[in-house]
């Protein structure tokens, strides 16, 4: 009996001595020195559980699958053949982007640049000429179904590429800006934010953003915090702010559209899966007990049937449909298959499948850093918008061109594009001798010259030129990475790794013993233009649409556009990284104190 008391007694001496282990502060397991304390130099460890799901968004756990065509290849393109890969997890759009969110992006534009750069609003317009087709009569969806409260649910359509990627730049912006409001770091000050001035993500983690602040920020345990108050501004180690939204790859909305963890046990696939739904038929067989019959997605069932009879419409939409229309796969997304095909971040090749990698597999890489001072700090935000000269220079070129040969030009028209031309041709000099400030100063006079301007064509001009702008005011300054300063790397050496095998110097037809017999161009390997209309600017789209035929709606299909176009029948989702854990960590906690 004595015994049992001394082995209970020593027991609980053991429970007490790791209770009170485990509430000592947090100490590193490398050096035993204390986390977050001002008195060892504030040493900082953020107590972190997972990220959080931004608004819109939800969780697609990653695995592998078998990418590509697993149904016949019908037009015997063999641009995708099929292969396995793994992806990672991460986040997507629930629905396609809608009218009504693009139209909240324009009002934020008018807001912020509306003064002082209106083509930045023109810019970021749908195209909604997309709807005309020449023997069809669709004005009514070109004056309405953009802002008509009718559709503002429905799908935005007349999106180009660069023009989604810009959107969700911008949606990145807004979130974190809300975050931040929301754990009362600052206040909304949107009405006094300014092209020059307004938030975003990158410039206020350079402290080139102060905005209105709520608070002084959050304590600061390092005992040489820059103000002496013990406060600082939010970092990115907080973890408080969420990582970019952007497109998804084409693996990503391929793996995403399939679904298939709806279908597997453990790791067993059980049904391989040609639409984002089990089975080989278009209609709901009711094994969920409802809709039985019903078509499960929005497309054109046959020849001239874009919507069924009055009174039984199969699909319920002529056009585009309601994002929330149909039933979601099994990861909640819906319109994975129908409605609006959607542009994804790969640039397309016809032989993607051999050449990418098979973990996380993306053709399109142009890896940036920060432009830097001389002494090391972050350079200075856009106080001006920067444009692509080159761009510039062929559209006034191929314009003045085909308005000569219409006859089109009135001699103040003439006048203009001669002037505007001798301008840019200045910027291209000022550019090839790396004076790009001096470049872009140019390209400002050009902008100011077609807005002053009186001539017919200046407005045209205008909206033109502004598709070219690259770099918007208020923005932080990035540079492509140069060969110079990764000379001692062996994964990559490059910026731009778009052509990489496909393409690139080492791939073309036209190199010969190792040497390269032509000029540095993107059309080196394709003949854009007259033997194909494949180059670096051709982007893949994924799904398929309103117009379509059922073979599209199969995620595996694959299709692509030149990223400046747009049609009425594609759209696209947002996606986000998924940092950390590829499920969460849940309440487990491994991070606590």
């Amino acid at each position: 009996m004595k015994n049992r008391s001394i082995y209970f007694a020593l027991l609980f001496l053991l429970v007490c001595s790791q209770v009170m282990t485990s509430c000592k502060k947090n100490t590193s397991g490398a050096t035993a020195w204390e986390y977050n304390t001002p008195e060892n130099g504030g040493f900082f460890k953020m107590k972190y559980r997972e990220q959080e799901t931004g608004p819109g968004l939800v969780l697609v756990e990653g695995g592998t699958f078998t990418m590509g065509s697993v149904e016949e290849d019908l037009k015997f393109a063999w641009d995708n053949v099929a292969r396995r890969v793994t992806v990672s997890s991460f986040y997507m759009d629930e629905t396609e982007v809608t009218n009504q969110y693009w139209l909240d992006y324009l009002t934020w534009l008018k807001l912020v640049y509306g003064d002082e750069y209106p083509e930045l609003i023109n810019r970021a317009l749908p195209d909604t000429l997309v709807w005309r087709e020449k023997m069809e009569f669709n004005e009514p969806f070109v004056d309405y179904y953009l802002r008509h409260p009718s559709y503002q649910e429905y799908p935005v359509v007349g999106v180009n590429w660069l023009q989604a990627n810009d959107y969700c730049q911008w949606r990145t912006d807004r979130v974190n800006e809300f975050i931040l409001v929301r754990e009362k770091i600052l206040k909304w000050n949107t009405s006094a934010q300014t092209a020059d001035e307004h938030f975003t993500t990158q410039t206020y983690y350079a402290g080139q953003y102060q905005g209105e602040q709520k608070s002084p920020g959050l304590k600061d345990v390092n005992a040489k915090n820059e103000d002496g108050k013990g406060f600082r501004r939010v970092r990115m180690e907080d973890g408080m702010m969420l990582p970019n939204y952007r497109l998804p790859t084409e693996a990503e909305w391929e793996y995403a559209a399939l679904g298939l963890i709806g279908n597997s046990f453990q790791e067993l696939v059980t049904d391989r899966r040609s639409y984002p739904w089990d089975g080989h038929f278009v209609r709901n067989d009711g094994t969920d007990g409802s809709y039985f019959g019903s078509i499960r997605a929005n497309f054109t069932r046959g020849n001239g049937d874009l919507m069924g009879v009055a009174g039984a419409l199969n699909d319920n939409a002529e056009i585009t449909a309601p994002v929330y229309a149909y039933p979601p796969n099994d990861y909640g997304l819906y319109n994975m298959a129908g409605n609006v095909s959607e542009w994804v971040l790969d640039v397309y090749r016809p032989l993607s499948p051999e050449d990418k990698s098979d973990f996380r597999p993306f053709r399109g890489n142009v890896y940036q850093t920060k432009v830097l001072n001389n002494d090391g700090t972050i350079a200075d935000k856009y106080d001006k918008n920067y444009y692509d000269v080159a761009g510039v220079d062929s559209f006034l070129t191929k314009y003045e061109r085909q308005a000569i040969i219409e006859e089109h030009l009135t001699p103040q028209d003439q006048q203009l594009l001669t002037s505007l031309i001798t301008k840019v041709d200045d910027a291209k000099v000022k550019t090839k001798e790396r004076k790009y400030d001096e470049a872009q100063e140019k390209m400002g006079e050009v902008m100011e010259e077609v807005t002053s301007s009186e001539a017919v064509i200046a407005p045209d001009l205008r909206d033109a030129i502004a598709d070219y702008i690259t770099n918007t005011s208020g923005h932080q300054k990035m540079r492509n990475v140069n060969v110079e300063e990764n000379i001692d790397r062996r994964n990559y050496q490059r910026a731009d790794n778009i052509d990489y095998l496909d393409g690139d110097y080492q791939s073309t037809i036209y190199a010969k013993d190792g040497l390269v017999e032509m000029e540095k161009d993107e059309n080196r390997m394709y003949d854009w233009g007259r033997t194909t209309l494949v180059n670096n600017r051709s982007r893949v789209i994924k799904g398929g649409n309103w117009r379509d035929r059922a073979y599209y709606t199969i995620p595996g299909t694959r299709r692509y556009l030149d990223e400046r176009r747009s049609l009425s029948t594609l759209g696209f989702r947002c996606a986000m990284t998924r940092v950390g854990s590829p499920t969460g960590i849940g309440s487990r906690g491994e991070d606590d104190e």
